[in-house]
Formats: structure tokens, C-alpha cells, sequence
């Protein structure tokens, strides 16, 4: 059963689904989640969280600040460190459901959120379970792989001339999440495999999603550094789910984090890239997750 649900972030209305499963009495162990770079929960989010609730987990899915159902503002605006405190905002409101267990709350996240998942397993031991599916561990390391050297550098004074203009009073600068073509129309995700699945994703399945995000929200992408995080999760089970193939958060990247990552955890690989673990990849991805899940949040019987 799904429900729609809001709930307040320090001043900011966030929106989204609470799924309680079909046939529970009382509290249950519950997943929150949220998604990735500018994505909205109608990506997938509503398939992973009927997995769960179908094990007989609770789940609270809620879209970013600035994004889809969400309130904020400037819309389109990804701040890493308000959408890690949104995770704990969303923890709290869960706790207050009866029909949510509150000693038992996991979370979810993939790709840009699946770095917020460490950050908040890190950093808030009510979280007594973690999936980190696709993450992004490392902005600089990352942004090294995916664009050119002297690319770079224009995006660097695009940023400048951003702030000088907001500084002016004038609104903030936008920039294409994705784009047919990266070298010639600069975008925050250049792999085609991004322009294949933002757009044909956002036409089939969330007609919100927006193609842009503010340029302020590349600045604050290369002050984002979850990877310092991830030896502090221990002792709260690790998940991460890696793609062998992910040439948008680097497979290398991932499994260099999952190193350094203490007991107990487990590594799941996934054969394909970054966007098969929503689609191709969802049967394992999703399962691995959910036995995770089950595992370390369901009293045992």
C-alpha cells in the first residue's frame, strides 16, 4: 500500500510515498531513500521501493530539495549538504509513523545519493543499515575522468562569471544535465549513457524531470568528498553495490572506497554500467539490496 506523504526539512516541504506492506500489523523496519543527480522519484525509485515493501519493509521515498514534487528554492539547485541533512530530516519524520518501527530505519541511496548514503551511515547512528548502489565517492576524482583538462578549465571560469552575476543580483546560471553532444554543449553528466537514460526516462517516465540544473550546483559538486566518510560507518552494515562497467561513477573509484570501508560490509557487482542497475541490472541490484535489507533490519524469527 502507498501513500503520498510530506514533511518539513527546516522550513522546506519535502514530498513523496510511504509504502507500508500489504498484510503487516503495526511497526515495521523501514527504508528511506532519495535519488541521484537531479533525477526524481518516478526514475525507478517507486520499482526498488515495491521490491522492499514486498519483503515486508517499510519505505519512505521523497524527492530532493529544489526537485520534482519537493519544495525549495532556486529550483534545479543540487546543494550534496542539504540533501545529506534532508536523509536525516526524513529519518526523523519516518520515526514519528506508527507504522514505522524507529529502531530499525535503513537507508537507500544510488549514484550521487548513493554518496550521501555513506555520508549518513557515517554520521547518524540511527541508521542501522546501509545500501550504497552506483556511488559517487569522490567529485574531484570523478569530474578528472569525465571531462577533458582544458574543458575543465571553461567550466572553471563558467563558475567564476556565475558568481560574479549572482553577486550582482542577477538569477542563477543554468547548465544541461545531459547533452547529445558534451564538447559541444557543456553538461553536468558527459557519457552518452546519461543522455540515453535521462531522456528517455524523463519522456516514458517522469515527465518532471527537468534537462538543467543551476551552475552553483557544479560549484558544490567539486566541494563534495563522501569517500572521507566511509571508514566511519562501521560498525553499521555496509552494502555497496558496484557496476563492473560504470563509466560515469567509476567502477575503480567505488571498489578503491570499498577498500577502505570496515567491517561488516559486502560488495555486490553488477556486470553492466551505471544506468542497468535501474533496468537490465534491476533484478539483482534490487535483490541484493532488499536481502541486505532483510538481514540486518527484520527481527529475527
Amino acid at each position: 500500500m502507498r501513500r503520498d506523504v510530506e514533511f518539513d526539512a527546516e522550513g522546506v516541504t519535502l514530498r513523496g510515498w510511504f509504502y507500508y506492506p500489504d498484510g503487516a500489523r503495526g511497526p515495521v523496519p523501514t527504508v528511506v531513500m532519495a535519488h541521484g543527480f537531479s533525477a526524481v522519484k518516478e526514475m525507478y525509485l517507486d520499482s526498488y521501493a515495491e521490491v522492499f515493501s514486498q519483503a515486508g519493509l517499510g519505505v519512505l521515498v521523497y524527492d530532493n530539495r529544489n526537485f520534482g514534487a519537493s519544495d525549495g528554492q532556486p529550483r534545479q539547485e543540487i546543494d550534496p549538504w542539504a540533501q545529506v541533512r534532508d536523509y536525516r530530516h526524513a529519518i526523523t519524520y519516518a520515526r514519528t509513523l506508527p507504522e514505522v518501527d524507529g529502531e530499525r530505519i535503513g537507508v537507500w541511496g544510488s549514484s550521487y545519493s548513493g554518496g550521501h548514503a555513506l555520508v549518513v551511515a557515517a554520521v547518524d547512528r540511527r541508521v542501522r543499515c546501509v545500501v550504497s548502489q552506483v556511488p559517487l565517492v569522490s567529485s574531484y576524482r570523478n569530474i578528472l575522468r569525465l571531462v577533458r583538462y582544458d574543458l575543465l578549465a571553461e567550466l572553471l571560469r563558467m563558475l567564476e562569471a556565475d558568481r560574479a552575476a549572482r553577486y550582482a543580483g542577477q538569477p542563477p546560471g543554468m547548465i544541461p544535465v545531459v547533452a547529445e553532444d558534451p564538447i559541444a554543449t557543456p553538461c553536468a553528466l558527459p557519457t552518452p549513457d546519461s543522455w540515453q537514460w535521462f531522456t528517455e526516462t524523463g519522456r516514458t517516465r517522469a515527465p518532471s524531470w527537468r534537462n538543467e540544473v543551476t551552475l552553483r550546483t557544479m560549484d558544490l559538486l567539486l566541494e563534495y568528498e563522501p569517500w572521507g566518510y566511509i571508514y566511519r560507518i562501521s560498525p553499521t552494515p555496509l552494502l555497496m553495490v558496484v557496476a563492473a562497467a560504470d563509466v560515469l561513477t567509476p567502477a575503480d573509484l567505488a571498489l578503491e572506497a570499498y577498500a577502505q570501508a570496515l567491517e561488516p560490509k559486502k560488495l555486490v557487482l553488477l556486470p553492466g554500467g551505471h544506468f542497468d542497475a535501474y533496468t537490465r541490472d534491476f533484478e539483482l541490484a534490487a535483490g541484493a539490496a532488499r536481502d541486505w535489507f532483510v538481514q540486518h533490519l527484520m527481527p529475527a524469527r
